[in-house]
C-alpha cells in the first residue's frame, strides 16, 4: 500500500514530464554535492589541512553515507511512494548541509575537526540517497516500456548536469566566499528541488499507471532473491569504479601531476560532464529503438577498458610528471582524462532502465537501491584505495587499476536469455499508439 498524498485532480499524460523533471531536479541537486565537492578536493586538502590519504577517506565518506541508505530508502519508497520520500529526504539533506555551512566550515583562525567534517559528509550521504530510488520508480511507473530508457536517461543526466555545475561553480565559491558558502548553496539547491517535488511529484491515475514489467524477478521472490538483478547490481557497481576515480581524483591527477591551472581543470571537467549528460540521452534513445540495452552495456565497459589502459601507459611513459613547458602532453592528458569519463559515465541510464525492467515496475524501487548500495559503496572505496595505489606504484596502477574494473564488469552485463527480453527494450505497438493518442 503507498502512502502518497493523491493529486488533487485528475493528472493528464503530459504531466509524466512534470514528474519527470522533478526528478531531474532532485537527482541534480544533490549531484551537485556528492559528485561536485570532490571537484574542490584540492581547496579542501589545504582549506581542512588534509593529507592525500585523509582526502580519500573524507570524499568517500558522503558515498559510504548513500550505499548504506539506499536500500533502506529503495524500500521505503515502494512502501510509501516517490512523493512523502522525495520530501523527506530533500528537505532532510538541506537540513544537514545548513549546519555544516554553519558548524563545519573552516573559516579564518579555526579549522574544524576531522570528525566534524567527515560526519557532516556521512550524514549528507545517508539523508541524499532517498533521491535515487525514489525518482527512479516515479520513472517506472509513469512512463510506457519504449519511453523508459529515454526518461531514465534523461532523469540521469542529472549526475553529470549536477557534477558540471559543481565544478564550475564549488571552487570558485570555495576559492573566494569559503566552504561556508559553499555548503549553504547546496542547502538552497536541496529545498527547492524539495518544492518542486512538492508541487509535481504525485502517483498516476490507475489507468496510466505502468504494469508490471513482461520479466518480472522471480515469481514472487522479488528482486532481492533473484540473480540476474545481482548480477547486474554488481556490474554497475564495478563499472561505476573508473568513473568515481575520474571524478574524485581527477583534478588531483590533473593539478599535481599535470601541472594544469585551475582554470583548465575547471574547464576539463565542466566538459566531462556535458559529454557525460548528452551521451546518456543519445544512449537512452538509441536503445529504446533498437532494443539492445545489455550489448550496448558491454560496448561502454569494453571501450573503457581500452581507454583506461591507454590512460595508464601515456602516465607510465610520462615519468614521475609533466613538465611544465610540455604543453602538448598536458593536452593530451586532459583529452584522454576527459574521453576516458565521458565513455565510462554515458550508460548508466541504460542500465537502470535494464534493472527496473528485469524487477518489474512495482518493485523498482528496491532494485533501484540495490544498484545504488553498490554503486555508492564503490563510491566510498574508491577515493579511499587511489592513494594506497599512488603510494604504491604512482598514477599508472591508478588508470590501470580502473582498466581492471571494467574489465570485470564486461561479463557481469551479459544479455538475458531471449525468453525474458521480449518486451523488456520495446513496448508493444498498441501501447504506443494508446500512448500518442492520449498525448
Amino acid at each position: 500500500m503507498t502512502h502518497s498524498a493523491p493529486s488533487p485532480s485528475p493528472l493528464p499524460p503530459r504531466h509524466r514530464w512534470k514528474v519527470l523533471s522533478a526528478g531531474v531536479a532532485a537527482n541534480a541537486a544533490f549531484s551537485v554535492a556528492f559528485s561536485g565537492i570532490p571537484m574542490t578536493a584540492v581547496l579542501m586538502r589545504s582549506g581542512y589541512q588534509l593529507d592525500n590519504a585523509t582526502l580519500g577517506l573524507v570524499l568517500g565518506l558522503m558515498g559510504l553515507g548513500i550505499a548504506v541508505s539506499e536500500l533502506p530508502w529503495g524500500l521505503l519508497t515502494d512502501r510509501w511512494g516517490d512523493r512523502p520520500v522525495l520530501l523527506l529526504g530533500l528537505g532532510a539533506t538541506a537540513l544537514a548541509l545548513a549546519a555544516m555551512a554553519l558548524w563545519a566550515a573552516p573559516v579564518a583562525g579555526h579549522v574544524p575537526g576531522l570528525g566534524l567534517l567527515g560526519g557532516g559528509l556521512l550524514l549528507v550521504g545517508l539523508l541524499g540517497g532517498s533521491v535515487n530510488g525514489a525518482s527512479g520508480r516515479a520513472v517506472m511507473t509513469w512512463f510506457a516500456a519504449g519511453e523508459r530508457g529515454l526518461a531514465m536517461s534523461i532523469r540521469q543526466t542529472a549526475v553529470p548536469l549536477g557534477g558540471a555545475v559543481g565544478a564550475l561553480v564549488l571552487p570558485w565559491l570555495a576559492l573566494h566566499l569559503g566552504f561556508a558558502a559553499l555548503y549553504g548553496v547546496l542547502a538552497l539547491l536541496c529545498a527547492l528541488s524539495a518544492w518542486m517535488a512538492w508541487a509535481w511529484v504525485h502517483e498516476p491515475p490507475p489507468e496510466r499507471a505502468a504494469r508490471p514489467s513482461a520479466a518480472p524477478a522471480a515469481s514472487g521472490t522479488g528482486p532481492l532473491r533473484d540473480a540476474r538483478v545481482w548480477r547486474i547490481v554488481a556490474g554497475i557497481g564495478i563499472l561505476c569504479a573508473p568513473q568515481f576515480a575520474v571524478l574524485s581524483f581527477g583534478t588531483v591527477f590533473l593539478h599535481d601531476f599535470g601541472h594544469a591551472g585551475l582554470a583548465t581543470i575547471t574547464a576539463a571537467m565542466v566538459t566531462l560532464q556535458a559529454g557525460a549528460m548528452a551521451m546518456r540521452v543519445w544512449s537512452g534513445r538509441w536503445t529504446d529503438r533498437r532494443g539492445n540495452r545489455p550489448a550496448y552495456l558491454r560496448a561502454c565497459a569494453s571501450l573503457s577498458v581500452a581507454l583506461f589502459a591507454l590512460l595508464a601507459l601515456l602516465v607510465f611513459c610520462t615519468g614521475a610528471q609533466v613538465a611544465a613547458e610540455s604543453q602538448a602532453l598536458r593536452i593530451a592528458l586532459v583529452v584522454l582524462l576527459g574521453v576516458s569519463g565521458i565513455c565510462v559515465s554515458a550508460w548508466h541510464g541504460v542500465a537502470y532502465t535494464e534493472l527496473a525492467t528485469l524487477a518489474g515496475a512495482a518493485r523498482a524501487g528496491t532494485a533501484l537501491g540495490m544498484a545504488n548500495t553498490s554503486v555508492f559503496l564503490v563510491c566510498f572505496l574508491t577515493p579511499f584505495s587511489i592513494p594506497h595505489l599512488m603510494a604504491a606504484r604512482g598514477w599508472p596502477l591508478v588508470w590501470l587499476a580502473a582498466a581492471g574494473c571494467a574489465l570485470v564488469a564486461v561479463p557481469l552485463l551479459a544479455p538475458r536469455a531471449p525468453s525474458t527480453s521480449a518486451g523488456a527494450c520495446q513496448a508493444p505497438k498498441s501501447a504506443k499508439t494508446a500512448l500518442s493518442r492520449s498525448t
